[in-house]
């Protein structure tokens, strides 16, 4: 099974803000799931200020719009895709995940059709 851990960051984050206590922490995390085999993908992204959207329209158009597209106090600030057994233990890595971002951790299964 794999899953989607991704942090919740309010809208006015600045990551350079951030102390290198945080940075370790998450490196260390990272480096926790290379070493069970569990990372597949991990990454933060740049501010939700830099987002854009693209909507598809009628005639093979196109709209762009700067983003977030929903009205939130909060966007994704970074994801990482894992692997693990079960829920549970997606939970127990989101719950490191969220202790080493100080941020909310949303978990979810990645639906994943191989045929």
């Amino acid at each position: 099974m794999m899953f989607l851990a991704s942090v919740h960051m309010p809208d006015d984050y600045v990551p350079s803000a951030e102390d290198e206590a945080i940075g370790r922490e998450i490196h260390a995390l990272n480096g926790e799931l290379e070493a069970a085999g569990a990372m597949v993908f991990a990454c933060g992204l740049q501010p939700v200020n830099l987002a854009k959207i693209v909507q598809a329209q009628p005639e093979g158009k196109y709209l762009i719009t700067d983003g977030p597209y929903l009205e939130t106090k909060e966007h994704i600030g970074g994801f990482l895709i894992f692997k693990a057994e079960s829920m549970d233990e997606a939970l127990a890595w989101a719950r490191k995940g969220a202790t080493a971002c100080r941020r909310p951790v949303e978990v979810r299964e990645i639906f994943f059709d191989e045929g």
